[in-house]
């Protein structure tokens, strides 16, 4: 009934707050969420219901199809978000979650980042998080990667068919540290590193996109 009550531009994002109200989503891309904001993360979230509304606008159905999702898919189970305390009015905050993931690249983040500094004042933790984040889902989409998974003790990268991944970094990764890089079937390499913490964490994937990464789009 929410979807079908939205029908102006936006609207899913009316409808995604309508939601967590209903349903209660904790904290957001932290720790305690569940549904498919667990899953999937809450800016994706946020795109997967604009498609929503979109499709029920043209007389389809309102289903949320997670196959159908854009970029890749980055769990870090760690708080990923725009606190409130740092962004009181909840119609801004959804905003900058809406160009947070529509940003273009790495150089777009960097701008928005500057402007949220320049007028919100310096960024908390959860928001470099979110825009970390955000920009390994932008890398790991360019390198072919559908998703990536971390927790305290390590995680996985899962590749399509046309990954542009390095493929000698992959086996070399493998060969090399057995006890910490093993691959599973043709798509999935698992890592087992130990990163109780946030910052450990997310340098801890940024750290092997970049190994993975082939040189000439390092030069780029």
């Amino acid at each position: 009934e929410a979807i079908q009550a939205a029908d102006h531009l936006g609207s899913g994002f009316t409808l995604a707050t309508h939601d967590l109200e209903i349903r209660g989503a904790g904290e957001l891309l932290g720790d305690d969420q569940s549904g498919h904001i667990a899953a999937i993360g809450f800016s994706l979230y946020m795109e997967l219901l604009e498609r929503a509304v979109d499709s029920l606008r043209r007389g389809g159905t309102a289903e949320i199809d997670l196959s159908a999702r854009p970029g890749a898919e980055v769990n870090l189970h760690i708080p990923a978000l725009i606190p409130e305390a740092y962004v009181p009015d909840v119609h801004t905050r959804l905003m900058l979650y809406k160009r947070l993931a529509g940003a273009a690249d790495e150089a777009a983040l960097r701008e928005l980042q500057v402007e949220m500094i320049d007028r919100f004042g310096l960024l908390p933790d959860a928001v470099r998080n979110l825009c970390r984040v955000t920009a390994l889902r932008q890398r790991a989409t360019g390198l072919g990667i559908v998703k990536i998974e971390a927790g305290v003790e390590g995680g996985l990268f899962e590749f399509s068919q046309s990954t542009t991944v390095d493929p000698l970094a992959l086996v070399h990764l493998v060969q090399r540290q057995p006890d910490r890089y093993r691959l599973r079937g043709a798509t999935t390499l698992r890592f087992s590193v130990r990163a109780p913490a946030a910052e450990e964490r997310v340098q801890a994937v940024e750290d092997l996109l970049e190994r993975l990464t082939p040189a000439r789009e390092q030069v780029a």
